[in-house]
């Protein structure tokens, strides 16, 4: 008879689980008390019985593999087990009913998308260290017990997609779970009213979701003792009345799903005082009037559905104009708006999908369309549409799909549109188009174009049988209409040509003079030196907020509105200070982003003393720079500074955006060469904009490779930062400003600068985090993103085992490394591990292999949008589909 190490404490298997007993003696009858995660590694079979003969195991985890059948009962009597983790397999069968009793010290459960059935245990409410209970997306069916109030310590209790229901009795008594972080039970048969009992859950309670039942009745207002809440979750019930008031006051709130139900009234402007909403979903109900304006206030909002309601009235700037939200998702559709679609759509810079079909929207397609150059969907269906489709759109090389259908659309089909290499569904129906239909790109493939409904057209693919077109007779050349033509454009070319050379002759005599501010901030005013005196009280130390080596940034409050503003001065004593100052002034002169500082004025004057006195003044950002948040030696110690698994990637979102729009949208490129944390700041909303322009290149406009390289002459940059190829020589480039982007992501998430001591002898953020993942990347993250739990390390596992002399030996750092994966949330490992992807994606040696910062968006965006709004698994979130 085999035996097993009596004290083996971690059991996380790796590799194949069809291995023989004399190899699992080999393995664990040995010093080593651990193996690796065996997480996602397309393991296969049925879990051997024998590890129900390992009774000193306390940690248990094969989550996320392809095991079937059951779990072995011998399993459930291994009392030390304080963690189990078999979720994301394919396991059957039903929970033993004394399973609480068996394992006393059971503090994570993570069973979720499995095929488990029955009833839950109602002896689970006497495993009272239990910390976390996750049995989503499986067969579960009945009530839920009771008594899960007995779990004092629970703080996660997610119960989705499963076919629970009855009644909520269970509510009253989870008051006494006042650590209660997550609770999810949408997607299952509970039905009727909601029980005023759920107004004394947690107020630490951050998430809900009971979207998917049977729950009718009026929205609590019982809901606003809830304040800490972050994602809520009502939809696809039969909620009826209006959105109480008492939701105002979730100022937390990033995701509101009220998707599906039948509530009426207006959308109240209160939704204007959550100011963090990142999603809001009020598709399919009864809705009636006007946006509210107060939606410009939503300046996080980036995925927003009203779509099949009875809204009416026209699209207002505050949603599309030059203040609107930086929108990703905007469904307007099914609903009463008229009107045109506003000229300012272009102001969606960030825009991927946007649906305003089955409205009464009228006018021309605006042309502006064409600079919304993220766009992906775009859905213009039964409308009321005229005039022709902009050529523009030929410039949305990302554009996938395209619905002008059922609108009053004439003129040609634009050749352009051939050129659109990812559409992949084209319907131009039922409208007034003429002309030769394109033969090439989409137009090749008929099953994925619609053009009937337009009699006029011609030409195309044979497949299409549409008629030939007519052959164009052309006049004869020798025409005296046609000689006189030749004539006038010869004199109008000579024109051209001679005011050609004399504009580029007196630019050549310009270019000697030396730089003048005034041409160079023609676009922002002036203030006087007086001013920045009276407004920083003579420059004080008291309102110095920091130093750099080209000059000193001071708090000021300027003008009769006393406006806070950051005010930059120069120390034009120091070498290439005064050319730092131009480059800034020309690269900040005519670029307009959100996530970008804004200047406000300028002066270039003479100080008291008869000295050249240059600053420039920009918006006050109230919460710093990045640094100081990421790093918090360097933070007030009595301001807590620490930033969210969210936080940090809505700001790597914002950076993203800033760095993409001045290498590819503003009028022209801008290289930035010194993207550090230091260099991001933060606003009361914490919404990140970039700052410090004094290295910034303008690229000239051209249309080969050489717009993405400007001179390098005199760049420093900051150590840890820099692309490796500007040390050898190399010329400024957008990938160098991608690879210090990259180096910025990683910092972000693992807490640690490049200049680090520990990056020494060859060593470096970038292959400290690729040596790591996915396996360790507990042991790299930042502390402060691990869960509170493993922070506080209440399972520390250190009971231990004996080795073969009988002394008591701690678990080494691997196993407690497993533990803690085990009780970080699998979806936040998933986010983190790609996040880290995409920060080594963009620190390659070598530029040519580095992310294009378009493709960074684009990805970061689908990371946060699984986060927060996917099936997520782990908490009971589904996907918000806004």
């Amino acid at each position: 008879m085999v035996k097993f190490h009596k004290k083996l404490v971690i059991c996380s298997v790796c590799n194949s689980l069809f291995l023989t007993i004399t190899h699992w003696k080999e393995k664990y009858h040995s010093a080593c008390p651990t193996a690796p995660v065996s997480g996602d590694n397309n393991l296969v079979g049925n879990i051997p019985d024998v590890f129900g003969q390992l009774k000193g195991l306390v940690l248990f985890s094969i989550s996320g593999n392809k095991l079937l059948g059951t779990i072995p009962s011998s399993l459930y009597n291994v009392s030390s087990l304080q963690i189990i983790s078999v979720s994301s397999n394919q396991l059957n069968g039903t929970l033993p009913s004394n399973m609480g009793l068996s394992l006393p010290n059971l503090q994570i459960l993570y069973f979720g998308v499995n095929e488990f059935s029955g009833p839950i245990p109602a002896s689970l409410c006497n495993a009272t260290q239990l910390q976390v209970l996750d049995l989503a997306e499986n067969k579960f069916l009945g009530s839920v017990p009771t008594d899960l109030g007995n779990l004092k310590d629970l703080f996660t209790l997610i119960l989705g997609s499963n076919y629970l229901g009855k009644d909520f009795h269970f509510l009253t008594s989870l008051k006494n779970c006042s650590k209660l972080q997550k609770l999810g039970l949408d997607t299952n048969q509970f039905r009727g009213v909601l029980p005023n009992s759920i107004s004394n859950l947690s107020n630490q309670l951050t998430q809900l979701t009971i979207g998917a039942n049977e729950i009718s009745g009026t929205l609590f207002a019982s809901l606003e003792n809830l304040i800490n809440l972050i994602f809520l979750g009502l939809n696809d019930n039969h909620f009826t009345g209006v959105i109480p008031t008492s939701f105002g006051r979730f100022l937390k709130m990033q995701a509101l799903n009220l998707n599906g139900n039948r509530l009426s009234g207006e959308i109240p402007t209160f939704i204007g005082n959550l100011t963090q909403l990142f999603a809001l979903g009020l598709k399919q109900n009864r809705f009636e009037g006007a946006i509210p304006p107060s939606i410009v206030n939503c300046q996080n909002l980036q995925l927003l559905d009203i779509s099949q309601n009875n809204l009416d009235g026209s699209i207002p700037p505050q949603l599309i104009g030059p203040s609107s939200p930086p929108l990703t998702s905007l469904d307007l559709s099914h609903n009463l708006f008229t009107g045109k679609l506003p000229f300012e759509v272009d102001s969606l810079k960030n825009i991927f999908t946007l649906d305003v079909s089955y409205n009464n929207l009228s006018g021309e397609i605006p042309t502006s369309i064409g600079n919304c150059l993220m766009l992906e969907f775009l859905n213009l269906e039964r409308n009321s549409f005229e005039g022709a489709i902009p050529s523009s759109m030929a410039s949305l090389q990302g554009l996938q799909f395209l619905d002008v259908s059922q609108n009053n659309l004439s003129g040609s089909i634009p050749k352009g549109l051939e050129k659109l290499s990812r559409l992949e569904n084209l319907n131009i129906s039922f409208n007034n188009f003429e002309g030769e239909v394109p033969e090439g790109g989409v137009f090749k493939n008929t099953s994925v174009i619609s053009l009937i409904g337009n009699t006029k057209l011609c030409g195309g693919v044979p497949k299409l049988q549409l008629p030939k077109c007519p052959i164009k007779v052309m006049k004869p050349r020798n025409s005296i209409g046609f000689k006189l033509a030749i004539g006038i454009s010869s004199i109008v070319l000579f024109l051209f040509l001679f005011s050609s050379f004399l504009v580029l002759y007196r630019m050549k005599k310009s270019k000697k003079k030396s730089p003048s501010v005034v041409s160079t901030m023609d676009l922002i005013p002036n203030v006087s030196y007086k001013e920045l005196y009276q407004a920083t009280n003579g420059f004080s130390l008291n309102n110095l907020i920091g130093s750099g080596s080209f000059g000193s940034v001071y708090k000021g409050t300027l003008d009769q509105e006393e406006r806070l503003v950051a005010i930059k001065v120069f120390n034009l004593q120091q070498k290439g200070v005064s050319k730092s100052f131009m480059a800034e002034c020309n690269a900040l002169r005519n670029i307009r982003h959100r996530n970008l500082v804004k200047i406000l004025t300028c002066c270039s004057s003479m100080d008291y003393n008869g000295n050249q006195f240059k600053a420039l003044v920009f918006e006050f950002m109230i919460y710093g720079s990045l640094d100081v948040w990421l790093h918090l030696g360097v933070a007030n110690e009595n301001q807590s500074r620490n930033l969210s698994l969210l936080q940090r990637l809505n700001i790597a979102i914002d950076v993203a955006f800033a760095i993409d729009y001045l290498h590819n949208h503003s009028v022209q490129p801008i290289i930035h060469c010194d993207l550090k944390p230091s260099n991001v700041l933060l606003d009361n909303d914490m919404v990140a904009h970039v700052s410090d322009f004094g290295l910034a290149r303008l690229l000239p406009i051209t249309d080969d490779s050489s717009r993405t390289q400007a001179s390098t002459s005199g760049i420093k940059g900051s150590i840890g930062y820099i692309a490796p190829e500007y040390g050898m020589g190399g010329e400024a480039s957008i990938e160098g400003d991608v690879y210090s982007y990259g180096i910025l992501l990683l910092e972000m998430f693992i807490g640690k600068r490049p200049s680090d001591d520990m990056f020494k002898d060859g060593h470096n953020l970038h292959n400290f985090v690729e040596m790591a993942l996915p396996e360790k990347l507990v042991q790299i993250v930042d502390p402060i993103l691990l869960p509170r739990e493993v922070d506080e390390a209440p399972i520390a596992i250190v009971a231990a085992r004996e080795d073969n002399n009988g002394n008591e030996m701690q678990v080494d750092e691997e196993a407690q490394g497993i533990a803690n994966l085990c009780q970080m949330d699998l979806n936040e490992h998933k986010c983190l591990v790609s996040i880290l992807e995409i920060g080594l994606a963009c620190s390659m040696e070598s530029p040519k292999d580095r992310m294009k910062m378009k493709e960074v968006t684009k990805e970061l965006h689908l990371i946060k949008n699984v986060f927060l709004g996917s099936g997520i698994n782990r908490d009971g979130f589904r996907r918000i589909q806004v």
